[in-house]
């Protein structure tokens, strides 16, 4: 188990720094800051010292930190990172242009593909060759890679991506070239394919080393500088950082392999939402996370987040793959728009309201931030629709503007007849929640997933604002906002394993299955993910492996994961339950499966984590059901009805387990509002989450 003591979570969004202290007791303080864009971990060292002071918590006390971050993502998304080179084998310099070869939408006469991370005149070629086994066809010629450097030098090249043909099945080429290259340039940052991404797939693999090189520089020198500001203050505990899959990794392994962070925070709100439908008992759910910036989605089926080993980042097309960067890492399967609190609205060229991607972020933020915003941001439409317990914003330490809202408004969307900005306010509204719906369908659709008689479980800083509508559009009637919600993703954290996540390609056909071929495939994954996780244990008993077999019929291009839980050795016999297995999952996937055909085992992946010895919270006792009173009034815009209604202000600190009442109404605590409109009952449960109902009129 990890260490037990008084741990600190921290999530570094678009727009807000979450931080989450948690006691050795379990009980929890928490606290919202503007990010700090120019220097992140200001934000995070100034909101971390704010809370040691504010519990009267020493420094030397915190066994942990526990950090995610977008930074990685932005950097990416907004090509902020270092001046990289591409080092690949002679005549595949082009492969991060050729990419697949289609066309990711065949009915846009001027789609445009996404530019490649690494223009074509910072990729070069050496002289070597591997075959398809990794046999050496053509050694490395050391001549080719040292006619190199004065290219590297003249170009400032600071990383360097070494990608070579077959490198996932013998790397020892691209480690001669890394171990020349260390020699002969020592500050060069270095990723090699084989390492990052030692799967078969060129492309994805080249994009994937690629995008760890390209972000590895700013992401090392940043979480360096935060580490010492960490040590500096006395915090001698672990740091550890939040991956994609939802597991933990050391400091080390970030800085080596920063990709690997890239959904580090979503990942965080999904491991939330799973405990917490492990904890209520629902057996299929969707985790919505609606933050300053984005929004994400994440379905959940018996308390386990569904997990890929793929995702693309800045995708040009919304909701059409192949738009976007390819990257191949275990991650927590979701999608994600730029639909936050913080996204933007403008006028197209029909005339028509479109919200987002663009955001306002945290500087300056949305128009009634007052730090100088001008354009309208989702949150200015919030405000004016009455969502927001205005006294209370972010435990009342930002002022909000409504005549800087409706000036937003009133100059960049709306008409003649909109004095107040209240129609374009409705319209944004309804844009974005309609924007996470059809999101929510298309991922449902793509992974042959049902929507309906899911539990909707809402966290971030927004998302309890449009939640119960987001439910009325999908038909989902019982919505589960937790407490702790405005920071639910910084929650995850804390309740994540130390994990790694490791993966091999050979070929294996079911026909030809051997349990000892199986067996030495996964036992030297165990033993690399153990080496990776030294840190955590040596005690073997308290580790726990998930193996998946990524399979498919003979002749397919794309294989669908199969997990084998409850499995460490494997049989000759196994044989005949791996295709049950494989079938099974086939068909919930595509609803049939292939007669005849030949099922073959392409990847094999093992996941170690080590689970956290994480404090339980004191439980509370049942209380009899009552009506609370509110604490004030508002005006609340219902957008099922479009109709203007007065809502009870109620602080969700006051209320008592068993508290139920009947929207409409807002439910204020400093880091969100929730809101419960009218068709909507709401009552705090023993676990102290908001668990609202629709009430259907029966026909």
């Amino acid at each position: 188990m990890l260490q037990r003591g008084t741990r600190i979570a921290v999530d570094i969004g678009g727009t807000f720094t979450d931080i989450v202290l948690q006691r050795a007791d379990g009980t929890l303080v928490s606290a919202k800051r503007l990010t700090t864009h120019g220097a992140p971990e200001e934000a995070v060292l100034q909101g971390i010292d704010n809370l040691l002071n504010e519990t009267t918590t020493a420094a030397t006390e915190v066994s942990a930190v526990v950090h995610g971050t977008t930074l990685a993502t932005n950097a990416l998304i907004e090509r902020k990172g270092a001046k990289t080179a591409l080092i690949t084998t002679r005549g595949f310099r082009d492969t991060l242009e050729i990419a697949h070869e289609h066309r990711f939408d065949v009915s846009d006469l001027y789609m445009k593909r996404p530019e490649p991370l690494v223009p074509r005149a910072l990729r070069f070629e050496v002289v070597e060759r591997l075959a398809a086994d990794g046999s050496v066809l053509t050694p490395l010629d050391p001549r080719s890679l040292e006619e190199l450097l004065p290219q590297l030098d003249a170009q400032g090249i600071t990383s360097v991506a070494i990608g070579f043909l077959h490198s996932y099945v013998n790397g020892e080429h691209e480690r001669q070239a890394a171990e020349l290259l260390r020699r002969a340039r020592p500050g060069l940052s270095i990723t090699l394919s084989h390492e990052v991404c030692p799967e078969i797939r060129e492309y994805e693999r080249l994009s994937t080393a690629c995008a760890n090189a390209y972000v590895q520089p700013t992401i090392a020198r940043y979480l360096q500088r935060l580490d010492r500001g960490l040590r500096q203050r006395g915090i001698a505990g672990q740091t550890l950082l939040m991956m994609s899959n939802g597991g933990l990794t050391s400091l080390e392994q970030a800085c080596r392999f920063p990709v690997l962070l890239v959904e580090s925070g979503p990942a965080g709100g999904a491991v939330f939402a799973a405990h917490i439908a492990r904890e209520a008992g629902i057996a299929e759910a969707i985790a919505f996370d609606m933050g300053g910036t984005t929004a994400k989605v994440v379905f959940i089926d018996d308390g386990v987040p569904q997990y890929g080993r793929e995702l693309e980042v800045a995708r040009a097309y919304r909701f059409l793959k192949g738009s976007g960067m390819p990257l191949r890492i275990p991650v927590v399967d979701m999608v994600e728009i730029g639909a936050g609190g913080g996204s933007l609205a403008k006028r197209n060229a029909l005339g028509l309201i479109d919200v987002g991607p663009e955001s306002s972020g945290s500087e300056p933020g949305p128009a009634c931030y007052a730090r100088g915003g001008e354009l309208p941001a989702i949150t200015d439409a919030d405000l004016l629709l009455g969502k927001i317990d205005v006294a209370r914003f972010a435990g009342g330490k930002i002022a909000l503007s409504r005549d800087n809202a409706v000036r937003a408004l009133q100059t960049h969307l709306s008409d003649d007849s909109d004095c107040d900005g209240l129609q374009a306010a409705m319209a944004m509204v309804e844009v974005v929640d309609e924007n996470m719906t059809n999101a929510a369908r298309v991922h449902a659709t793509d992974r042959g997933l049902t929507i309906e008689g899911r539990t909707l479980i809402a966290f971030g800083g927004a998302a309890p604002m449009h939640a119960a509508r987001v439910a009325q559009k999908l038909g989902i009637d019982r919505v589960i906002i937790p407490k702790g919600a405005g920071v639910g993703s910084a929650h995850g954290f804390l309740l994540a394993p130390l994990a790694c996540e490791v993966v091999k390609t050979q070929l294996l056909a079911l026909e030809a299955f051997s349990a000892d071929r199986v067996n030495a495939i996964f036992g030297q994954l165990y033993q690399q993910a153990k080496a990776t996780l030294a840190a955590g244990s040596q005690d073997e008993s308290a580790l726990h492996q998930e193996h998946t077999v990524y399979m498919r019929y003979r002749g397919q291009g794309h294989e669908i994961p199969v997990r084998l839980s409850g499995k460490k050795r494997y049989e000759d016999r196994d044989a005949a339950w791996l295709t049950a297995r494989f079938e099974e999952e086939y068909s919930r996937h595509f609803h049939r499966t292939i007669p005849g055909m030949q099922v073959e085992c392409l990847t094999w992946g093992l996941r170690l984590s080590l689970a956290t010895d994480a404090p339980q919270a004191p439980a509370i006792p049942n209380h009899d059901p009552y009506t609370p009173s509110p604490q004030g009034e508002q005006t609340l815009v219902d957008l099922a009805t479009l109709s203007a209604q007065r809502a009870g202000i109620y602080l969700r600190e006051e209320l008592r387990i068993g508290a139920r009442l009947l929207g409409p109404a807002v439910i204020a605590e400093s880091e969100t509002n929730t809101v419960v409109p009218q068709g909507f009952s709401v009552t705090l449960s023993r676990q102290q989450h908001l668990v609202l109902q629709a009430h259907r009129e029966e026909k």
